[in-house]
């Protein structure tokens, strides 16, 4: 099977949907006689070059951070760049994978619902679409906090690579949990009230030199 890889985050190499994919495609090659070829969106300054490469491909997935509860700018773009291939019938399979730093999958229900009406849109076969939360700071975790979900991204992309389909039942497990427990409420509600839940964010302004800006209002 030769598989075309969409990577859509901005951080490009460096990205956490890199990890994923990572593990992903070091089961997808498990199968002998499988291969892929993996785009960064954020590094191809030619969108038609991405239509192509899109068009010509057997099958395809696309995986990107979720961003304030949809995709990120360029994501967007190169999907309303797909427009002229609308209808056609030799569109690839196509199959998605969002990640996100909220813990709930619930979060990217919404944007997986615009991913699917995408499919059809564009007379592919829509494979589904891979969610996990609670990705942010993964980098720093130690192993034994990754293990087991990069294990299951690494078992998805084994089955995909030899049945071309995504595993219905993994995709749950993977993207357990769906919604916060009480208990879970409670924590993230007093992180909150303590200011523990914006240490992490708060770094990453610092370091972008921006945290003065952070209440700014740009658009009002």
């Amino acid at each position: 099977m030769k598989l075309t890889v969409f990577n859509g985050s901005p951080r490009g190499k460096k990205s956490n949907t890199a990890i994923l994919l990572e593990h992903f495609l070091k089961g997808f090659m498990e199968t002998e006689g499988n291969s892929y070829e993996l785009e960064y969106i954020v590094n191809n300054k030619d969108v038609g070059e991405l239509v192509e490469m899109f068009k010509d491909a057997n099958n395809v997935i696309l995986a990107f951070p979720l961003y304030t509860g949809c995709m990120s700018g360029i994501v967007k773009s190169f999907v309303e760049s797909l427009k002229p291939l609308y209808g056609k019938q030799d569109n690839p399979s196509v199959g998605f994978m969002v990640q996100g730093g909220f813990p709930e999958a619930y979060q990217s229900r919404f944007v997986e619902r615009y991913l699917e009406k995408l499919a059809k849109r564009l007379n592919c076969q829509y494979l589904g679409c891979i969610v996990k939360g609670g990705i942010e700071g993964i980098q720093g975790k130690p192993q034994f906090m990754t293990q087991k979900f990069f294990y299951y991204f690494y078992e998805l992309g084994k089955v995909y690579g030899k049945s071309g389909k995504f595993d219905e039942e993994m995709l749950k497990n993977l993207a357990k949990p769906e919604h916060l427990s009480v208990l879970g409420r409670l924590f993230y509600k007093f992180a909150r009230l303590t200011g523990m839940a914006n240490i992490h964010w708060n770094k990453q302004l610092k370091e972008n030199k921006a945290f003065e800006k952070r209440f700014d209002r740009p658009f009002t």
